[in-house]
């Protein structure tokens, strides 16, 4: 039978939260000793939350963002798990080979770092005009904030980053890169942008947040064949 200790013991080495510092790693947030049949995925707490945990009969949650959770309005030796920035890294647009397969990504390797941990990859992808590549991404997501075609017309090469500095540009321009996927397009980088012609697509933070929920959702299953995993309302 599934506890929240084992359940955070999986989650610590498939996030690899040894990369962090102790402040950061996340983990048991609100303990329970109640053997998990029902596990609940939300971003963060919404006014709903409980009566949602309570509907699904859930025995455990993981939260991405936990600080406005009200502990007393939820059902009775409910348990927590909570992943912040582990999460950002190892599941939304980072160095994240599972995004990779669904991008036809392939021949990864890091691109930008963050004290020592990778922020961002590269890789090459089937040649392709920009617009059958942004509707792959637009599949992906579920859509983008903004999209802006660069100066080649055939794309084979692409950077998939979560941050976008004048810096990290220039890297991805320097190796190749014909498209930069960010999560937010960075003002403070248009004119690096425009300069090198580089094709951009700003996905959305929340809709890169979504993915990765998606995405642990199903490690969960692959982990646990009986565990019931349930997603929030969209």
């Amino acid at each position: 039978m599934l506890h929240l200790d084992d359940l955070a013991q999986f989650l610590e080495h498939f996030l690899a939260v040894h990369r962090f510092s102790q402040a950061e790693r996340g983990g048991v947030y609100l303990p329970s000793t109640r053997p998990i049949s029902k596990l609940g995925l939300a971003l963060e707490p919404w006014s709903q939350l409980a009566q949602w945990a309570d509907h699904h009969r859930l025995d455990a949650l993981f939260l991405h963002r936990p600080w406005k959770l009200q502990p007393e309005q939820l059902p009775q030796n409910l348990g927590v798990v909570s992943y912040h920035l582990a999460f950002d890294e190892r599941l939304t647009l980072g160095f994240n080979p599972r995004l990779a397969d669904v991008l036809a990504m392939s021949t990864l390797s890091v691109l930008g770092k963050k004290e020592g941990r990778p922020i961002g990859m590269i890789g090459q992808i089937p040649t392709q005009n920009f617009s059958s590549y942004c509707s792959c991404v637009n599949e992906v997501f579920d859509g983008h904030d903004e999209a802006h075609i660069g100066v080649r017309t055939e794309i084979s090469q692409v950077a998939v980053v979560g941050a976008m500095t004048d810096t990290l540009v220039r890297e991805a321009v320097e190796r190749g890169a014909d498209v930069y996927i960010t999560g937010q397009f960075r003002k403070s980088a248009s004119s690096t942008v425009s300069e090198t012609g580089i094709g951009i697509i700003a996905v959305g933070h929340h809709r890169c947040e979504e993915w990765g929920l998606r995405a642990i959702a199903g490690v969960l299953r692959e982990r646990w064949s009986r565990l019931e995993v349930v997603l929030p309302p969209s």
